[in-house]
């Protein structure tokens, strides 16, 4: 069981009232307690010669007992509370009496508290006397914890009312790294709780740089100092953030059991590790961080690598990359390997040798093709062909035409565009004559000089009108 200190329970236990003021616990012979029955015969004022029954006499003390509220402070002992039961069974005990106890079930859970083995509480009823068995029980109405049982009852509460706020939840929980370059620590710098952590990350991984927020981790302005500790630390953008103190009472540790600061702890937007050196008790804190360790040099060792560990690691990393190495060049080469012997690199002509039998093939065809095509154009390209011809000029002048030029080489149409002493170039079929113009004579005096009279077949492309040099 837990030791913790508990406050002295008074000599005096119980506090005693009725609905009528005072009440002696020891009736005289002329005190006669109100609403008291009394069954067959037993008298209800005994004397000293009037000696009561058995069932007169628990009568009697159940009476006076029943109508008796009390409230006691004690121990929680041999408790009994088991599910499906009406009521739950306990035992309150100082250092030398023990008193059984009941609580009926609908009046339990009304308390919102969970009883313990070994708690401090304080309860309030009045003793019930089963007069059949006599058997006496006190009949708990209201029960509170005392001392540091009242603490544990309202940080009970706010646990659960984060809890049903989901800030406990394992989901919100990130990730810490192994390895930080950049570690925030949040703590008392005059503690023991700071040197076990530097000590620890310069052994293990001296790499990392600590940015420390010393602040007060006890007393009633703690909670705000480490939230001011938080913030600072967080500006500086570590990788993970320890919140750790060392350990001390209940009552020292309530700072971390505080409201907002948990709220601050679970809005982080840095990973935080709590070690905080109470191991029995779990606080708030503890519960809305990342990460819980047992004490500081727990929550230290957590985001530090241990040197050996790493060692084997990187040896055991290089290993490993050498062995994929080697598998992917070895795979490699057998893929070259079976490139290699592809007819693409053994045949040069294997690539065109499939298009040269295509193009050959068309080949082909497009010569079959082009006969097919231009015979049902030869007959009009024969006819096209004449009528070329017979309007071509050196055919004219093969039938005995000629034509004529001056010295500008333009053509001579009419004696008009010549003269006497002109010298003119004569166009004939198989040559041309350089000639000079003796007389110029109109075609109103050719008779005159009985040239013979040639006829112009109609189909001539030669102009009438120009002059006709005979041969």
């Amino acid at each position: 069981m837990e030791e913790t200190t508990r406050p002295a329970i008074p000599d005096t236990l119980a506090s005693v009232s009725t609905s009528a003021g005072s009440a002696q616990l020891a009736p005289t012979a002329n005190d006669t307690p109100a609403g008291l029955t009394s069954a067959g015969s037993a008298q209800l004022a005994p004397t000293a010669n009037d000696p009561l029954s058995v069932t007169a006499a628990l009568e009697l003390a159940k009476g006076l007992l029943e109508n008796i509220s009390l409230s006691i402070i004690g121990e929680v002992s041999e408790l009994s509370d088991k599910p499906g039961y009406r009521a739950v069974y306990f035992t309150l005990s100082d250092q030398a009496s023990a008193l059984p106890c009941v609580i009926w079930r609908n009046v339990y859970d009304r308390q919102g508290l969970e009883l313990r083995q070994g708690m401090l509480v304080e309860v309030t009823g009045r003793f019930t006397l089963y007069a059949a068995k006599g058997r006496m029980n006190f009949d708990v109405r209201i029960i509170k914890p005392v001392g540091e049982g009242d603490l544990r009852v309202k940080v009970a509460a706010l646990a659960r009312k984060l809890e049903a706020e989901g800030l406990m939840a394992a989901s919100r929980k990130r990730p810490i790294p192994r390895m930080p370059e950049r570690v925030g620590l949040v703590t008392s710098p005059r503690g023991k709780a700071v040197h076990d952590v530097l000590r620890t990350l310069r052994r293990r991984w001296p790499l990392a740089e600590i940015l420390l927020a010393g602040v007060a981790v006890e007393g009633d302005n703690a909670p705000e100092q480490m939230i001011m500790g938080l913030s600072h630390v967080q500006a500086n953008s570590p990788e993970v953030i320890l919140l750790v103190r060392g350990g001390g009472s209940y009552e020292d540790l309530m700072p971390f059991n505080d409201e907002r600061l948990a709220r601050a702890v679970a809005a982080s937007p840095i990973p935080i590790v709590t070690g905080i050196g109470h191991e029995p008790d779990t606080s708030i804190v503890d519960m809305v961080s990342d990460f819980r360790a047992s004490t500081p040099t727990a929550a230290a060792e957590q985001v530090s690598p241990d040197r050996t560990e790493l060692m084997a690691w990187l040896l055991d990393c290089a290993k490993r990359i050498d062995s994929d190495l080697i598998s992917y060049f070895d795979r490699l080469s057998e893929r070259l390997s079976r490139q290699a012997t592809h007819p693409v690199f053994t045949d040069n002509e294997h690539m065109l040798r499939s298009r040269l039998l295509s193009l050959e093939h068309s080949q082909q065809r497009l010569l079959l093709a082009g006969d097919n095509l231009t015979t049902p154009f030869a007959a009009a390209i024969s006819r096209l062909a004449a009528q070329l011809q017979a309007l071509s000029p050196i055919q004219v002048l093969a039938r005995g035409y000629a034509l004529a030029t001056g010295a500008d080489g333009r053509l001579i149409r009419r004696v008009s565009n010549t003269e006497p002493g002109a010298n003119l170039t004569v166009r004939l079929v198989d040559g041309s004559l350089v000639t000079e113009v003796r007389a110029v004579i109109p075609e109103s005096m050719q008779t005159a000089f009985n040239y013979p009279e040639q006829t112009i077949p109609a189909d001539a492309d030669i102009n009438p009108d120009g002059p006709t040099i005979h041969s």
